[in-house]
């Protein structure tokens, strides 16, 4: 998944926002820390502020289940 598109997700599941949307967004999260590293994924939460969206902090680690 590229960056980009992993923004763009993101911006969506902010817009609606529910818990639903929130572990929607973890999937997204877990999937740029497997392609593109902790670093990209701390710039997406503070880009998108997603600490006060979801409650992800820098530094959280994303896996998928299973994984």
């Amino acid at each position: 998944m590229t960056l980009e598109k992993a923004r763009e997700l993101l911006q969506t599941h902010i817009t609606m926002g529910s818990g639903y949307n929130r572990q929607a967004a973890r999937l997204v999260m877990a999937e740029v820390m497997r392609e593109h590293g902790q670093g990209a994924v701390d710039q997406l939460i503070r880009d998108l502020g997603l600490d006060s969206k979801f409650d992800f902090k820098p530094g959280m680690k994303f896996t998928t289940p299973g994984r």
